[in-house]
């Protein structure tokens, strides 16, 4: 080795060393003295969820209805009562129905008697005119009286076709009434359990313009959950997410659903755009039922035994540190007595929590800023999201 590689050599170690004291300076001189409360960063789970009020309705039900007028006169199941698809559940006032059916009989039996004279009188006519023609060519007849009988029997002939035409319309009719007279008993068109009930025994309905509901029936062993959903939270929201919500009366249970359906239309109340996201969840225990309000938690993401600090630890964003690992923040960490700023990397953030993939483990310690100088919205930390 040459007088001038051993020179340089030294040159170089000697450089590396005053950078490292000068960093370390650097680093001292950045570090704070701790005068802000520390937090240790704890292994646990996370999950991130969309909150939204929602109400409970059966996912199929029918609104049994009239579609003829008259006088309710029997009701024959009550609220609450199960029953079968094709059961007697109500029957309308029949006699008018009835004697409308009658007279169209009475009608109908009356045009094929007439139809049977006029066949009659057409066999007739053909006769006559079938001798006058024979008769004709002996000049026993007129022409006169031969065009006579074909005149006869052309008319007889329309006569027949015209009767025949008016039993159709008789038949027609009678079945139309006969229809209507079936209208007036009234059959559960599914299985399930009648949940409401509009009308009375002895209420009059009227079907001219609107068919008047009688009861709902519903089966109550699936229900839907009707969400109402902020503007801000459905891009997030998609079918076949999973869904759990509690009711009032049940703080302590929570059902699992899945969602079925994000409705496209919103609802704006009080300036608030909200959206209709359908849920279906099992309710064959019986313990929903139709009308319940429900908290709603929509399971957008969740971490498993990951290193977690408090969302209100984070400081400023660094985006041009992000990595493959998640978005880049920097954070205060204690180091022997000091505070040292630190970047880290994160996935989930929640309201109150957030995921460290990199930059600290479990049990490091992190400054929190004070609540008299840390800004409202930081307080409550970041809008929930997926992380990278």
């Amino acid at each position: 080795m040459t007088l001038f590689t051993r020179r340089l050599m030294v040159a170089l170690l000697a450089a590396a060393i005053l950078a490292t004291a000068a960093y370390s300076v650097h680093a001292w001189r950045a570090a704070k003295p701790i005068d802000l409360p520390l937090v240790r960063v704890e292994q646990a789970d996370l999950e991130e969820l969309i909150t939204a009020q929602g109400k409970l309705e059966p996912k199929e039900y029918v609104d049994v209805g009239a579609q003829v007028s008259g006088q309710l006169s029997r009701l024959h199941v009550e609220i609450g009562d199960k029953v079968t698809r094709g059961q007697l559940i109500a029957e309308i006032d029949p006699r008018i129905y009835a004697s409308r059916v009658a007279a169209d009989q009475a009608r109908l039996s009356s045009l094929t008697a007439q139809l049977a004279e006029q066949n009659a009188q057409i066999v007739y006519a053909r006769q006559v005119r079938d001798r006058n023609r024979q008769l004709i060519a002996a000049r026993a007849v007129s022409r006169e009286a031969l065009e006579e009988s074909e005149s006869a029997l052309r008319v007889a002939e329309a006569r027949a076709a015209s009767l025949k035409a008016q039993i159709d319309e008789a038949r027609s009719t009678l079945s139309g009434d006969e229809t209507n007279l079936g209208y007036t008993k009234i059959y559960a068109p599914m299985d399930g359990t009648v949940a409401s009930q509009t009308a009375r025994e002895g209420q009059t309905l009227n079907a001219n313009q609107t068919a008047p509901v009688i009861l709902q029936i519903a089966d109550l062993g699936t229900m839907t959950v009707r969400a109402q959903v902020a503007e801000a939270d459905v891009p997030r929201v998609r079918s076949g997410m999973a869904v759990s919500f509690t009711t009032l009366g049940s703080l302590e249970r929570r059902w699992q659903a899945v969602v079925r359906q994000l409705l496209p239309s919103p609802e704006v109340i009080n300036d608030v755009v909200l959206y209709n996201v359908l849920a279906d969840v099992d309710n064959r225990d019986g313990q929903l039922m139709n009308g319940m309000s429900t908290q709603m938690f929509f399971h957008v993401a969740r971490a498993e035994n990951v290193p977690v600090i408090p969302a209100a630890a984070l400081g400023r964003r660094r985006p041009e540190q992000d990595s493959a690992q998640g978005e880049a923040y920097e954070v205060q960490r204690h180091v022997d007595g000091h505070l040292v700023p630190t970047v880290v990397q994160v996935g989930l953030i929640t309201r109150t929590q957030v995921e460290i993939r990199a930059g600290l483990k479990p049990g490091d310690e992190v400054a929190l800023p004070k609540p008299s100088i840390a800004p409202a919205a930081k307080a409550a930390g970041p809008a929930p999201r997926i992380g990278r």
